[in-house]
């Protein structure tokens, strides 16, 4: 393929993974030239990118790991040699779990390959299992959320586009767990359990930190997505209750500034909106206490 139809390269240096101690080259995505065409941002803080006549559709979201072809082995590229031998020692014992979800659920992949969507989506699956095992300076909670979410996108994007796969099945378990892992996230950010230095770009997505704030909105978007199935409906108005006092922390004055921006300030007060209305029809739905 022509050099300048690419859409990403392999790094020179090699890196050798800790687990297994496998040699790779890993890939990275070219920036510029036309390949990104911005598109909408969703109610989820997603940025979709519209589809390049040079290029086709690309998916940044893809390259965002580093993953061992060998072991499978998944970290974001900071974290991905920089990790301890107790950790290391549980990733390892884990590894022929790992392939063997990956067969599961692909009939096997091979990560020395260009990464598409099937190796992009199944990166963050794996995540979320290695991330399950690495200490608390890792802040590991913030990353198995933001892999939970990342990897929802983009079970549903192989869902679009095979209808007939379980991906769609993949892709609502990965809400649930974002939705789980936000809820937990946010208390922890609260007490400090793990360091928020430790996490980067918040995301969700690669194309701007939304900060605490977007940490904040997007656990409310997963209550209503996913806490509006919860069957107890005491618990059910306990969730959208927290989701209320969540978003009224971004509401503050409700003036814009570097990290209330408008879009997020206007996204907030329809959501807040669609919560208040959500509730109204649920109490009206609640049948009267009986009279003595």
């Amino acid at each position: 393929m022509d050099k300048d139809l690419k859409i990403s390269y392999r790094q020179k240096n090699p890196t050798v993974c800790p687990i297994c101690s496998f040699e790779f080259h890993r890939e990275e995505m070219f920036s510029g030239g036309g390949r990104l065409i911005a598109g909408r941002l969703t109610d989820e803080l997603r940025r979709n990118f519209d589809v390049s006549k040079k290029y086709g559709k690309v998916y940044p979201l893809v390259y965002g790991l580093t993953v061992c072809p060998s072991c499978f082995y998944s970290a974001f590229q900071k974290d991905f040699e920089n990790i301890e031998a107790a950790e290391i020692d549980k990733i390892r014992d884990l590894t022929a779990a790992r392939k063997n979800a990956i067969n599961k659920f692909f009939g096997g992949l091979d990560f020395n390959s260009d990464r598409g969507l099937h190796t992009g989506a199944a990166s963050y699956m794996l995540a979320v299992d290695c991330y399950s095992y690495r200490n608390k300076k890792m802040a590991p909670t913030f990353k198995i959320a933001l892999s939970s979410i990342r990897a929802a996108w983009l079970f549903t994007d192989l869902s679009k586009e095979k209808p007939e796969s379980p991906f769609g099945k993949i892709a609502a378990f990965f809400y649930k767990k974002a939705y789980h892992s936000y809820v937990k996230l946010l208390d922890i950010m609260q007490t400090g359990a793990e360091p928020v230095d430790a996490v980067g770009n918040m995301g969700p997505d690669i194309d701007k930190n939304w900060g605490y704030e977007g940490v904040l909105y997007l656990t409310a978007v997963l209550t209503v997505k996913i806490g509006s199935k919860e069957s107890d409906p005491v618990k059910r108005m306990e969730n959208f209750g927290k989701c209320k006092r969540y978003l009224s922390r971004l509401f503050g004055t409700g003036k814009t500034s570097k990290s209330k921006p408008s879009e997020l300030l206007d996204k907030t007060k329809d959501l807040y909106d669609k919560i208040n209305e959500m509730i109204d029809e649920w109490n009206q739905e609640i049948p009267p206490a009986a009279e003595d």
